[in-house]
């Protein structure tokens, strides 16, 4: 029991981390939101911006939304970390307003649920009781409204706007919101992209609302209490560049080549810098009639130091199939969600599907 209640003491404190520090904000807030979606994408080690061109869009790059060939389409994802103790979920929907803008709307949602809460696991003549244990879920919860428009043959521009809600069962729970901009140039194979995400800076206001017998086992256990507070996340810029080659009237390629500029401070990339940071991957894809789709993609280039003092260099390899027939796509990604040396691997399918398609997708590159 002392591990639930540790378990339980360290959830809810280990948010209040920094809070006590009135000269530094706190800036690695809504990692969620970089976690990615849709299969495509995860098998291409993220390197989507220039080519992505489907309701995931919404996500990676709203410029997207407007190669979207039907009326509607919905995009559905979900994936389990950690031995299934993490929940991933992810939908949208995205709507072609008319030929040259298209809007989506997406939810995202990291979760682990059932968490033990032992706080009143001791009444107050100091006895065990079992039945006072309660359970509750600490969730990450996004919205993303997004919004993409052709301006002529070669430029659009989108943008989008989030609202986030983090919530920790009824211990604690922030608002916030955050601005993401786009802009793609397309000339003849290549497309370029620049995305903008959390432009603005994104400020989640956190509040706490503890029990009197919460804040007293925090006490007697030598926990600091959770005080309001601000989380930033500061603005990160991702450079794409995408070019498609036709290799035979049945084979298609497709590679693309992207690049992570965050602004908060050195971070543990391929290229370190303060404030400023690199993270280079790349992704390819090859289709088969434009009905199957095989994919690898490189990225997560590490420093690490092991144990005998020397620095080695590491890489985050992902693959991938995907099958696409009459206005329903599934796809499916290998990948490792940390380390490669490590080999936490997870296998993630994701779902397209079309409604009122506006024209048919040819067969073959004739």
């Amino acid at each position: 029991m002392k591990k639930l209640t540790f378990f339980t003491l360290f959830i809810l404190s280990g948010l209040s981390i920094s809070w006590g520090q009135d000269d530094k904000t706190p800036k690695y807030s809504n990692e969620f939101l970089n976690i990615g979606v849709g299969a495509r994408a995860l098998a291409m080690s993220n390197s989507i911006i220039a080519s992505s061109n489907d309701v995931t869009s919404g996500y990676w790059n709203p410029v997207g939304l407007t190669e979207i060939e039907s009326d509607l389409q919905f995009g559905l994802m979900h994936a389990e970390y950690f031995a299934g103790i993490a929940k991933y979920d992810y939908g949208a929907i995205a709507k072609r307003i008319d030929d040259k803008s298209a809007m989506s709307f997406s939810v995202i949602r990291f979760g682990v649920d059932n968490i033990p809460n032992t706080t009143e696991l001791i009444d107050n003549q100091g006895n065990v009781d079992y039945n006072r244990i309660t359970f509750f879920s600490a969730a990450d919860l996004g919205l993303v409204f997004s919004y993409g428009r052709k301006i002529n043959e070669h430029l659009s521009l989108g943008g989008s706007a989030k609202v986030i809600n983090r919530k920790v069962g009824s211990f604690a729970k922030s608002w916030g919101f955050g601005i993401d901009f786009s802009a793609v140039y397309k000339i003849n194979d290549w497309t370029f992209a620049a995305m903008g995400r959390d432009v603005t800076t994104t400020f989640n206001a956190w509040s706490y609302t503890l029990s009197d017998r919460t804040i007293e086992v925090f006490t007697q256990t030598g926990n600091e209490i959770p005080q309001n507070g601000l989380e930033i996340t500061m603005p990160r810029i991702i450079l794409g560049a995408a070019r498609s080659w036709a290799l035979s009237e049945k084979f298609g390629l497709l590679a693309e080549i992207d690049a992570d500029v965050t602004t908060d401070g050195k971070r543990n990339t391929l290229i370190v810098g303060n404030p400023f940071s690199l993270d280079p991957h790349l992704g390819i894809e090859v289709d088969f009639k434009k009905l199957i789709y095989l994919r690898t993609g490189v990225g997560n280039f590490q420093r690490i130091t092991q144990l005998n003092g020397k620095e080695v260099m590491t890489v985050q390899p992902n693959i991938g199939i995907g099958i696409k027939f009459k206005g329903i796509a599934i796809d499916y990604a290998l990948t490792d969600i940390g380390d490669a040396s490590v080999a936490l691997y997870s296998n993630i399918f994701s779902l397209r599907f079309d409604l009122n398609p506006k024209k048919e997708q040819k067969g073959s590159y004739e």
